[in-house]
């Protein structure tokens, strides 16, 4: 039992350092032992998920879901797998997650879920720990990839309060904290305040606390390309809404059998 919980422990830290393939040895050599260990199975599907071999992954994730049937952890990520394979895309391998990168710092971080989310195909690249970056528009603060696919956008509220921050010399970093196809949490992270904004708090309890006197301190600035950027959203919301096909491979059968490992 000693012995098991050293592989379990060695496991765990591996994934936290980002050392996939030795996190996988431990965990198939724990799988060996219990054939039922739901942890270690979750476990694999996700290190494999990381090192793009998604048939594994989903080999993995399907016998998980024999152990729990209702497991909705299995049940998103075979979801987001289905995306992957259909689309023939590749996930995203994100650097090792920081503990310390979610820790809420009031008045300097804020935690939000995003509204309007984007494609599929783009959410079900999302990983945490992913730095993504804002786009400030006329009418909103988006969200897109380092590759500019939009995930999101923040918001009415906080919108607003950042764009006058982001006009004004402000400087923010976000990173995804949570990810589905259907919702996605981001961290907010204020880096480097504007000289006219530097009395003002990016995160208030209260968003809409010393509005006005910040858009007066910083005089209202039109940005010309805008337009061109929203009717890019408009277009990009437009085809999700037509794309049909995605409708016919987002569900999947919970009898599916294990696919033939990767070679």
């Amino acid at each position: 039992m000693k012995d098991f919980s050293a592989l379990e422990k060695q496991a765990i830290n591996n994934a936290m350092n980002g050392q996939w393939l030795e996190a996988i040895k431990f965990n198939e050599n724990i799988i060996k032992i219990d054939k039922k260990n739901i942890e270690a199975f979750l476990r694999l599907g996700f290190a494999y998920l990381q090192t793009n071999k998604i048939k594994k992954a989903k080999q993995y994730y399907l016998q998980a879901l024999k152990i729990q049937p209702n497991n909705i952890f299995v049940k998103k990520n075979l979801e987001k797998i289905k995306i992957l394979e259909a689309k023939k895309l590749t996930y995203l391998n994100a650097p090792p997650v920081d503990p310390l990168l979610f820790v809420d710092i009031p008045g300097k971080t804020k935690t939000v879920s995003l509204v309007n989310c984007g494609p599929k195909n783009v959410l079900a690249k999302l990983a945490v720990g992913q730095k993504v970056f804002l786009i400030n528009k006329k009418r909103r603060v988006e969200i897109r990839t380092e590759n500019k696919e939009y995930a999101g956008c923040l918001p009415d509220d906080l919108s607003k309060r950042l764009a006058i921050f982001i006009k004004n010399g402000g400087i923010f970093s976000v990173y995804i904290k949570e990810t589905s196809l259907k919702h996605t949490i981001v961290l907010i992270k204020e880096e480097k305040k504007g000289a006219k904004m530097i009395k003002y708090i990016a995160f208030p309890s209260d968003l809409g606390v010393n509005l006005s006197q910040m858009e007066n301190s910083s005089g209202e600035e039109n940005n010309e390309e805008d337009s061109e950027e929203i009717s890019l959203l408009d277009l990009e919301k437009l085809a999700e809404s037509l794309n049909n096909e995605e409708k016919d491979y987002l569900p999947f059968d919970h009898e599916e059998k294990s696919e033939e490992g990767e070679e």
